[in-house]
């Protein structure tokens, strides 16, 4: 049985979650059921998470499930869920309390002694997931839920006996705000999710509002590199320490950088100006480097050793979809990943020209209408740095497109203003084609996008 104190949720003897396939929802799953609870849930369609879940006794429906959902003490039910469905209309109707996934989870974080929070536009996923395996090689038995696929703990969420609940803490709907994180990592602060902020101030009002939750004995991390991170000190009473790789004042800086012909960097890290341990990675890119820094400086306060944490980011091989090596064909290497914002998909493009290739080749799926409209000078100009350019339909995700916005707009201005050439192909098997026909030996393939992109690497691979 868990460490954790679970008074306030006991009264939910069975939970019936709606969406129970999402990365959050089914670790959430999982965490309940390990510590007694009955918990059975829907969603749409099949996947491998559903299958784990079903495999390890949680009763999963494909499609509607009001038998169980009759029976539940609580409904829990992610944001893509509207207010509509059947199975929440039905809940109404029966007076069966229903709870949003953030605010349960945010229940989940208060049962926890030391619940730590990481957060940040961008690099959360591969950050949480550094902190987690550290916290797992200094044997500190963790509790985990992460918003990827992690090969240490073979899925997105881990079952601990502890008092540590590691979580990636998404500022999407300020849902972050409604968690008792002990410590935090700020990893960055940009313009995004505006379809929701509207206004850059109010995204910085609302990390601003995630450190006043942290007490007086919590913990903060903070990049230096970043100004609009850095200010985040003046909005807490607690310990806090930077890190960075320009702003050499930074507690924990990098130094001594270099990659190999992967893209892999090796660094000495120094703590207050001081030797402190000398890292090797095996993720790309420069800012991984600083993701390293993040995960080195929180779990140094956790008293983790410098050995601990060199071991641990040496093994550590990527988060799913974070710049993943997907196969090769007639020495045609392909990756893929989840960027979908222009800072996302400039620092993933740098990440790449570190390794060894001829000529790079990007298939772009842009993630909502709103990011498309708001950010499209800045997505012409990231993309502009490959070689080769295809761009997708938009996926939609939660929206429809009053933004008068699509892909051609996207191609029709790199194509006029970046002095590069891109190509908008909206079918995905057409996509493959072009590729299988254009594409030579030493190219490396790219294909990125928070939407069904993903599915266009083992199409090639398979043909």
């Amino acid at each position: 049985m868990a460490l954790a104190n679970i008074d306030n949720i006991k009264k939910y003897k069975h939970v019936h979650m709606l969406g129970i396939g999402g990365v959050s929802m089914s670790g959430i799953a999982e965490i309940l059921n390990n510590w007694g609870f009955k918990v059975t849930g829907s969603d749409a369609n099949r996947s491998e998470i559903t299958d784990k879940l079903a495999n390890n006794g949680i009763t999963v429906t494909i499609g509607r499930d009001f038998e169980n959902l009759k029976q539940a003490d609580a409904v829990v039910y992610t944001a893509a869920i509207k207010q509509d469905d059947p199975e929440i209309i039905f809940a109404k109707e029966n007076n069966i309390p229903i709870i949003e996934r953030c605010d349960f989870l945010g229940e989940l974080t208060k049962s926890f002694r030391d619940t730590i929070g990481v957060s940040g536009t961008h690099g959360k996923t591969t950050t949480t997931s550094m902190v987690a395996v550290c916290f797992l090689k200094a044997s500190l038995d963790p509790n985990i839920q992460v918003g990827g696929i992690l090969k240490q703990i073979d899925g997105n969420y881990r079952v601990g006996n502890s008092d540590y609940f590691i979580i990636e803490a998404c500022e999407y709907v300020e849902s972050f705000l409604k968690f008792r994180p002990k410590s935090e990592i700020i990893l960055n602060i940009d313009n995004d999710h505006l379809d929701y902020f509207k206004t850059f101030d109010n995204i910085k009002n609302a990390f601003r509002k995630y450190v006043k939750l942290l007490p007086k004995d919590g913990f903060l991390v903070l990049n230096a590199d970043d100004e609009n991170c850095l200010d985040l000190a003046n909005d807490t009473n607690c310990a806090f320490v930077t890190y960075g790789i320009k702003n050499l004042d930074a507690n924990f800086t990098a130094n001594n950088i270099s990659f190999n012909d992967d893209g892999f960097a090796e660094f000495d890290v120094y703590k207050n100006k001081e030797f402190f341990e000398h890292i090797e990675l095996s993720v790309a890119g420069t800012h991984n480097v600083l993701n390293a820094l993040a995960c080195i400086s929180l779990c140094d306060h956790y008293n983790i050793s410098s050995k601990s944490m060199k071991e641990a980011l040496k093994e550590f091989t990527g988060a799913h979809r974070r710049l993943e090596y997907k196969g090769s064909y007639n020495d045609i290497r392909v990756y893929d990943d989840y960027a979908h914002h222009p800072t996302e998909i400039s620092a993933t493009c740098n990440a790449l020209n570190n390794k060894k290739f001829n000529e790079s080749w990007v298939i772009f799926q842009p993630h909502t209408y709103s990011r498309t409209k708001t950010l499209l000078d800045d997505f012409c100009g990231a993309l502009s740095n490959f070689d080769h350019i295809i761009i997708a339909d938009i996926y939609a995700a939660r929206e429809t497109n009053t933004y008068g916005v699509s892909s051609k707009d996207i191609v029709e201005r790199i194509n006029s203003t970046r002095g590069s050439h891109s190509e908008y192909i909206s079918d995905f098997n057409d996509i493959v084609s072009y590729v299988k026909e254009h594409a030579k030996p030493n190219d490396i393939v790219l294909t990125l996008g928070a939407g069904n992109v993903t599915d266009i690497g083992p199409m090639i691979l398979e043909r």
